[in-house]
């Protein structure tokens, strides 16, 4: 056990390392955005992806209440794809921040990880974003939390393990075209729960509202601009990608 610990960190240090992009080209590039459509489009898969889209939602309040030293008491993860962050400390403005970064984080780490890929840091993605689930763990106040993080953080570990530099590189962007895709469809899901009028208390701008006094139609569209500017920010580096050229220079 303790060598298999051994070997495992060691892979994971080994990640922090930039290697050559991976060389993808048009059709490869195509390719592995149909794999992270069968992601996050059709329903049957988005019940799974969903829930690790889930997990980075919460994992975006998380970060952004550390950042305005809050203290995180727990984090809980259902199944229905809904999720709570609890976190102690001041309120007001610091209250407000960390509940706006829960909708755009999925699509900021998607962009984030495209970027990786292009610019040859997939590994290092891969390898941080193991040791951020792994961690999280200690968080989980639930059951179901622990399936959902545990599934992820399993999943993360197996990237790590069996990935090289090229195939970093091709989990990053798939990863990342999913990300972008499950956080535009969740935006269009709570916009939905606020057009019905319905489960209004499962939506954060609605949250934001209340304690703002912001109408949450405009939060909806600092949302809603957050997430088009992660996906304006692809752009260049999957036509670096489709070109065949990644960015080792």
């Amino acid at each position: 056990m303790d060598d298999w610990l051994g070997q495992l960190w060691e892979r994971i240090s080994d990640g922090f390392a930039r290697a050559s992009p991976p060389e993808v080209g048009v059709v490869g590039l195509v390719t592995l955005a149909l794999v992270a459509a069968v992601l996050s489009v059709p329903p049957r898969s988005w019940r799974i992806f969903g829930l690790f889209v889930t997990v980075v939602h919460e994992l975006g309040h998380t970060a952004a209440a550390l950042l305005t030293l809050q203290r995180v008491t727990g984090i809980t993860l259902r199944l229905d794809h809904s999720g709570t962050t609890t976190s102690r400390g001041r309120r007001g403005w610091r209250s407000a921040f960390t509940t706006f970064w829960g909708y755009p984080v999925p699509a900021v780490v998607g962009a984030a990880l495209v970027w990786c890929a292009a610019y040859g840091w997939a590994s290092v993605a891969l390898s941080v974003g193991a040791l951020v689930l792994v961690s999280a763990l200690i968080l989980v106040r639930n059951v179901q939390g622990v399936l959902i993080l545990g599934g992820s953080a399993a999943v993360s570990l197996a990237l790590v393990w069996f990935g090289g530099a090229a195939s970093s590189g091709y989990a990053c962007l798939v990863l990342g075209i999913a990300l972008l895709v499950g956080s535009c469809r969740d935006w269009l899901k709570v916009v939905r729960v606020h057009t019905g009028r319905r489960d209004l208390a499962s939506s954060d701008a609605y949250l934001l509202q209340g304690s703002t006094r912001v109408p949450s139609l405009l939060w909806l569209g600092l949302f809603a601009f957050v997430i088009a500017g992660a996906v304006a920010s692809s752009i260049r580096p999957l036509a670096l990608i489709a070109a065949g050229a990644g960015a080792s220079g």
